[in-house]
């Protein structure tokens, strides 16, 4: 990634969730206090998905806890649904993958870059549960050669 970015939560549960193909950067369109609690890191990406509606797509189950010090004009719902900011033909792109069976749009990570709140979404297929534990065995693995490599070479 570029400079200037600093991350504020990441989903690491997608990884081991999904098949990640694709990844893009959406701006998000935000109302009230919520950039204030992002840059608090108050952001859960866990239970977040992308849905098309309208030739649109929207953050859902993304939730964005109330800023305390705003009182009640800043309260809005934490969990409300939030417009993704993207370029018509990566819409569109989205948008036909989506529809495919297998295929949905997760958020990857949230971060700001130039004072801007962005949201890194990806294309993903879901894994099954072989593959998770084919994925955790190979992780394993690699681990033990890592630390075999270091235990040989630090005597």
């Amino acid at each position: 990634m570029t400079e200037g970015i600093k991350i504020i939560a990441r989903n690491r549960r997608a990884s081991h969730d999904y098949h990640l193909e694709e990844t893009f950067q959406a701006g998000l369109v935000l109302v009230g206090s919520e950039i204030k609690s992002i840059r608090a890191n108050r952001i859960n990406l866990q239970e977040g998905f992308v849905q098309e509606r309208n030739g649109e797509l929207w953050l859902i189950g993304v939730h964005i806890t109330p800023y305390e010090q705003a009182g009640v004009y800043g309260y809005v719902d934490p969990l409300r649904p939030r417009k993704l900011l993207l370029h018509k033909k990566e819409i569109a792109r989205i948008a036909s993958r989506i529809r495919e069976r297998g295929y949905t749009v997760i958020p990857i990570m949230v971060f700001l870059q130039r004072g801007r709140a962005k949201v890194e979404i990806a294309l993903a297929k879901g894994k099954r549960q072989y593959d998770k534990r084919a994925d955790l065995a190979k992780r394993d693995s690699e681990r033990e050669i890592r630390q075999a490599m270091k235990e040989r070479y630090s005597e």
